[in-house]
């Protein structure tokens, strides 16, 4: 190609045509990673200078002519000097810019060639699997991946599995805190929201440590419900309440709503139906040190809602209404005033804890809608708590789906009004749409967004008698 005409390319086309220079070999036959094979080496020209003192202004003037690519350094050593590396056109001085060949002249700098030496070690994750993928799979190669602990997870479409090993292998390679590479065999089947893993590379092991919200959790993820992408949503909930609240969570996994909330001194009553969350979400507590602010419970979730005001009035009562907490404070002991002096002393601090929930949080989305009907009445037998200056009817917090069609395209207003009329219908009274917060988590599929719908339990709901 004529260097002259490809200085005049537009950028994105110039970039696209260097950065084939630097892209891997192609092996679109490899079953198994061979890592030797990715080898390449670039032929440069660098300009070498007999005096390093010129080479910070050569930088500065002529940065157009200096070869810049992700991870490989344009400053290197040469003959027991400085080298800097060119643009990968230059074959010339003719090739540079005059400026550059004035510099070059001036700071008497002599054009020497250069191998650079390109590995496995140099490429991305995104750029091995392009070229050792089949064509007809490169366009969106499956290189991104969720996160807890030292686990990787990604959700191979059916198309990809056959290249899980490969793919799982690269993945492993380029992430230096992955020790464990898995996918689902399929999607959630069962009650627990668990799906079958396969170990793709690295460690069987599943038993993880993950950092959220300022806390630790430990879990199998092979055995519990956990979603790297749902931190943002956990903050988000959590951030509603006011220390001192009463939170039931209904379907509370290993803690990642229950614990943070714990933390600030909010009264929670956390359940989960999978005995292995139950079991982590115990630890959790215990790693965590927030057992004077949380109950677990291990119990189906319509049994929890039904239970939920005789098991806060249990812990009432256990507690004489009242949780107490040490915490360790500075006090001061001299009144010097020059200089003062304190102690560490512990204080007992203390929280009443109330006869009635602020916040219930449902974060079962494929069905948490369908347990609606269990908040019906939920105070029906205690219609005394009205008469609590402080009572509060509750905030719900329901997690759900609400998938569409592929000819389909829904405005905003149109699935909220499809999920409001779930809800109202569930709960048999017309809530006011108008109080009501929906918030959209995130897009699960391009026709599978998923919503928190936010609203009060209405007093003709909560008070409602049985028959």
């Amino acid at each position: 190609m004529n260097i002259k005409l490809f200085r005049h390319l537009p950028k994105s086309i110039t970039r696209s045509i260097i950065m084939s220079k630097f892209s891997p070999p192609i092996n679109r036959n490899m079953v198994e990673l061979d890592r030797s094979f990715f080898h390449k080496e670039v032929p440069l020209l660098a300009a070498y200078f007999p005096n390093p003192k010129f080479l910070g202004q050569f930088v500065k003037s002529c940065q157009n002519d200096i070869l810049y690519v992700q991870t490989v350094k344009h400053i290197i050593s040469m003959d027991d000097s400085k080298a800097i590396l060119l643009r990968d056109d230059v074959k010339l001085i003719s090739d540079l810019n005059p400026e550059t060949q004035l510099k070059i002249n001036e700071f008497g700098i002599i054009l020497k060639p250069y191998t650079l030496k390109l590995d496995y070690s140099f490429w991305k994750s995104e750029e091995i699997l392009k070229s050792i993928l089949p064509e007809n799979l490169i366009d969106d190669v499956p290189s991104g991946f969720s996160q807890a602990g030292h686990l990787a997870h990604i959700n191979l479409r059916d198309e990809y599995k056959p290249f899980g090993k490969l793919i799982g292998q690269v993945i492993l390679d380029k992430n230096p805190l992955v020790l464990t590479v898995v996918d689902k065999v399929n999607t959630i089947a069962n009650k627990f929201r668990t799906f079958p893993l396969e170990l793709l590379a690295g460690e069987p092991n599943y038993i993880v440590e993950q950092l959220e919200s300022g806390c630790k959790f430990k879990f199998d993820f092979s055995k519990v419900y956990w979603n790297s992408r749902l931190s943002t949503e956990h903050e988000r909930i959590i951030g509603k309440f006011n220390p001192g609240d009463v939170v039931g969570d209904v379907f509370g996994g290993v803690g990642p709503f229950a614990i943070p909330a714990s933390k600030k001194n909010v009264i929670v009553l956390a359940n989960d139906l999978n005995p292995e969350s139950y079991k982590y979400l115990q630890e959790n507590i215990k790693i965590n040190k927030v057992e004077p602010f949380i109950k677990p419970f291990n119990l189906d979730g319509r049994e929890f809602i039904r239970k939920a005001p005789e098991l806060l009035l249990q812990w009432h009562n256990s507690q004489n209404g009242i949780i107490e907490k040490k915490i360790i404070k500075k006090v001061s002991i001299d009144d010097n005033k020059t200089k003062k002096n304190f102690e560490r002393k512990p204080i007992i601090e203390t929280t009443k804890i109330p006869k009635f929930y602020h916040h219930f949080v449902m974060n079962l989305p494929d069905s948490a809608l369908t347990f609606l009907d269990e908040f019906i009445g939920l105070y029906g037998s205690n219609p005394q708590l009205k008469t609590d200056p402080e009572f509060k009817l509750p905030i719900i917090h329901v997690h759900c789906f609400e998938k569409f069609e592929n000819n389909e395209n829904p405005t905003p207003e149109e699935l909220h009004n499809r999920v409001y009329e779930k809800i109202c219908k569930l709960i048999q009274f017309p809530l006011n749409k108008e109080k009501m917060e929906f918030h959209e988590v995130r897009m699960v599929s391009p026709t599978k967004p998923m919503f928190c719908v936010s609203f009060e339990l209405p007093e003709e709901v909560a008070f409602k008698q049985s028959k």
